[in-house]
């Protein structure tokens, strides 16, 4: 049996524990642990629970213990943009305040007023997204600037967690270009932008980039779990974990990133930070050896799992697909728009928002599921159009990965919509390109080259035309 590897990947709604190894050339994967995530109000504002996500994490490390299962390394991956702001003792200053509350309200007007929105795409080729760290910054400069006087350490998510396990304080690359403060030219923080927005330069710490060997668990934490390894950051952003698992031998593939989010792009060596680029809301945000994560952010099955949540707690999400995919419902919204970021009732929105542009108006759970998935497959085919307007490539299949490689509904529309053939899998795409990272770290795969063709031997990968 091969050397184990540990991918921790925590995501918006669930977290796990992945072990993955080489047998025969092929990875094989195994769930050591899962867990419940979720944001809750505290003080007004949506919070993540980070003390209990890293009991968690711990839980899931003492289960590889237990199995006889112990890895020569573990990484973590989270979403983006999040972030603790550590004291002098490396305290958390007040709460961890997740991307879907409204304290961001505005917050672009103010960050404007500094620096126009045209100026600020040219700088740093990051699509405006309410919630990117340099409106929730802006905001703890407006509410709390006491935070800021206060902060020594400013650490994303998977940053902290890294910090917690190994003692080290470093913010890795991929998860940094989500902030909106990262120079794509120097790959670095821009302290320019940074001293003109007010923001302390002193709290943004070293960038490192995926396979950073951060050091070793520190003697707490090895006690606790019953084992020492190494710490190694992946792409601790979930989607470059995931684009790194992108099963293909293409410069330029065309892929979709199917989760929470629905992240849809191509890979690339420089930023566009054209004008044109900043008109079709796409991003550069940072990939593995650094790439460029071309993309475009769509809402994603966010809108099937709060339907579910609200109507439909008694089905599976493959249930819900297959019932949707008997409806003909013509009716089509505008995933991308902000009312379904975080509505008090998603059903409710998405049938007003149909009301109101004088479509069919969706009923019960399967309607309402088809208008979403027929919704996602026609923002994806416009986004493929622009993607070919913008980098002059033609894509002649799409790549989907993540938990969205399963909803077989949603691929068939994908490939009718768009006219490619739709390439479905790995569905663990983003425990997968962190495991990948760290083997080639450990020197048993080479490169990414390497990884992905490991991938594409691994694998089922699930054909739609």
């Amino acid at each position: 049996m091969g050397n184990y590897y540990l991918a921790i990947d925590i995501g918006a709604s669930s977290g796990r524990h992945i072990l993955g190894h080489l047998e025969n050339g092929k990875l094989m994967l195994e769930e050591i642990h899962r867990f419940v995530n979720g944001m809750t109000e505290k003080d007004g504002e949506l919070c993540w629970d980070l003390t209990g996500l890293f009991q968690e994490i711990k839980l899931g490390m003492r289960k590889c213990k237990e199995a006889g299962k112990v890895p020569v390394s573990v990484g973590i991956d989270t979403w983006g943009v999040d972030f603790v702001l550590l004291d002098k003792e490396d305290h958390i200053i007040g709460n961890t305040v997740a991307y879907r509350d409204s304290r961001t309200t505005g917050m672009d007007d103010k960050v404007y007023s500094v620096i126009p929105e045209d100026k600020l795409y040219t700088w740093t080729g990051i699509q405006k997204q309410i919630f990117n760290t340099i409106y929730q910054l802006m905001a703890v400069k407006e509410q709390h600037p006491d935070y800021l006087d206060k902060a020594e350490n400013l650490l994303m998510i998977p940053d902290y967690f890294h910090f917690l396990l190994s003692g080290v304080k470093r913010c890795e690359y991929t998860n940094a270009t989500t902030t909106q403060l990262v120079n794509p030219i120097t790959k670095d923080w821009d302290k320019e932008l940074i001293d003109m927005l007010g923001y302390p330069r002193k709290i943004f710490t070293q960038i490192d980039c995926p396979a950073t060997v951060l050091g070793n668990l520190t003697k707490e934490i090895r006690e606790e779990v019953g084992f020492d390894c190494s710490v190694v950051l992946p792409a601790t952003h979930d989607t470059g974990s995931a684009v790194i698992a992108v099963p293909s031998n293409q410069s330029n593939p065309l892929y979709i990133s199917s989760g929470t989010w629905s992240l849809m792009g191509t890979e690339r060596y420089d930023a566009n930070c054209s004008a044109l680029s900043k008109s079709l809301n796409l991003t550069n945000e940072g990939g593995y050896d650094y790439r460029f994560r071309y993309l475009k952010n769509i809402m994603g099955l966010w809108m099937i799992q709060s339907v579910k949540k609200e109507i439909g707690q008694g089905y599976s999400y493959g249930e819900i697909c297959e019932m949707a995919s008997k409806k003909e419902i013509p009716s089509i919204v505008n995933c991308n728009d902000n009312r379904f970021l975080a509505p008090a009732s998603m059903t409710q929105e998405v049938r007003k928002a149909c009301a109101e542009s004088n479509q069919p108006v969706p009923e019960g759970m399967a309607e309402v599921a088809a208008v979403i998935y027929n919704s996602l497959a026609k923002c994806y085919k416009s986004t493929v159009e622009e993607l070919e307007e913008i980098t002059k490539l033609t894509f002649d299949s799409i790549h989907v990965v993540g938990g969205g490689a399963n909803a077989e509904y949603l691929n068939e529309l994908t490939a009718r919509f768009t006219g490619r053939k739709v390439l479905a899998g790995p569905t663990e795409a983003t425990a997968t390109g962190n495991i990948l990272v760290q083997m080639i770290t450990g020197q048993e795969l080479k490169d990414l080259a390497a990884a992905r063709e490991c991938v594409r031997n691994s694998f089922e990968i699930k054909e739609y035309v």
